[in-house]
């Protein structure tokens, strides 16, 4: 059975930072990606990384001031928030699948989400 946490979310400054991670078990997710939902709003993608951290896929609202990064060894993705704006308050939700890309239907393993509130 395959299990994602995340972990990290919280209430920060506009312009501060967050580092979120999300411990996976059960199974080889190769591809790991970060979406995110506001109040009202639809599910969106944020981040994606291929197993070998080589390729990495971003959101154009979040380029430049996220990064995502994986630890295989301890089965952990993490996704570093910088710069944070009041518009990046959400529930965010880590996200993994053999094959994964910019889209939800692509993920069959989700974790249940962690809180990010940026006041300003």
């Amino acid at each position: 059975q395959v299990q994602l946490v995340e972990s990290g979310g919280g209430l920060v400054q506009a312009g501060g930072s967050l580092k979120l991670s999300c411990a996976a078990s059960g199974r080889t997710l190769y591809t790991m990606g970060w979406f995110r939902q506001a109040p009202g709003k639809e599910r969106e993608f944020v981040a994606s990384i291929s197993w070998s951290g080589s390729s990495t896929v971003y959101a154009n609202s979040v380029k430049g001031r996220f990064a995502i990064s994986r630890d295989n060894a301890k089965n952990t993705v993490y996704l570093q928030m910088n710069s944070l704006k009041p518009e990046d308050t959400a529930v965010y939700y880590c996200a993994g699948d053999i094959r994964g890309g910019t889209n939800i239907h692509e993920y069959d393993y989700w974790g249940q989400g962690t809180q990010v509130t940026v006041s300003s």
